[in-house]
């Protein structure tokens, strides 16, 4: 069962009862999508929050001259979807891709609100997911800001090593907001 993942994980820092286990394997769906799948598409409401069992995923849109912009990529495990548009019910300029085939659990925005009023566990655990996601975004808007194409590329390393084996070598240039020559003559550096 699918839904252990996640219930471990969610224990892994807060307790729950067998009443939250039972929610949350009633409100979360598994799927298995394959590999290069759009799962949520730009123009739309985004319909489901993912909990990621296994693979990697990642948040694009098109710019004004057509390329894709990778602004996320998640490892395994973690939660993904585009958040904004996902808790204010908006339209989104963002697609969500399976870059791997990925084992997903999903759960839809009124489905979420049903298992937290339910459940003040589920509650807690998930505005701190929220605020996790926030903090994230701020940490990497400023050191996009700040830090060479070297350094991020070096943190990004160190703390997904999985992600050189798994993503596209474009999707992580695009991620750390480089072209994949500029990343390519780092990781030759970097070798060398």
């Amino acid at each position: 069962m699918l839904q252990q993942k996640l219930i471990d994980f969610i224990q892994s820092g807060h307790t729950l009862s067998t009443t939250d286990m039972d929610l949350i394997v009633q409100y979360f769906e598994p799927v298995l999508f394959p590999k290069n799948r759009i799962i949520e598409e730009e123009g739309k409401v985004p319909k489901y929050l993912y909990y990621i069992v296994s693979g990697y995923l990642r948040l694009f849109y098109y710019n004004e001259t057509g390329d894709e912009i990778t602004t996320h990529i998640n490892c395994p495990p973690g939660f993904f979807t585009s958040y904004f548009s996902f808790v204010n019910e908006a339209k989104s300029n963002d697609n969500v891709e399976c870059i791997t085939e990925c084992e997903l659990l999903r759960i839809t925005k009124a489905d979420l609100g049903s298992l937290t009023s339910k459940s003040p566990a589920m509650k807690d655990f998930s505005i701190g997911v929220f605020q996790q996601s926030i903090a994230y975004n701020e940490t990497r808007s400023m050191e996009l800001a700040t830090l060479s194409a070297e350094q991020r590329y070096r943190k990004l390393i160190e703390n997904y090593p999985g992600i050189l084996h798994n993503v596209p070598i474009t999707y992580i240039a695009s991620f750390l907001g480089m072209k994949p020559e500029s990343l390519s003559r780092i990781r030759r550096k970097w070798l060398s």
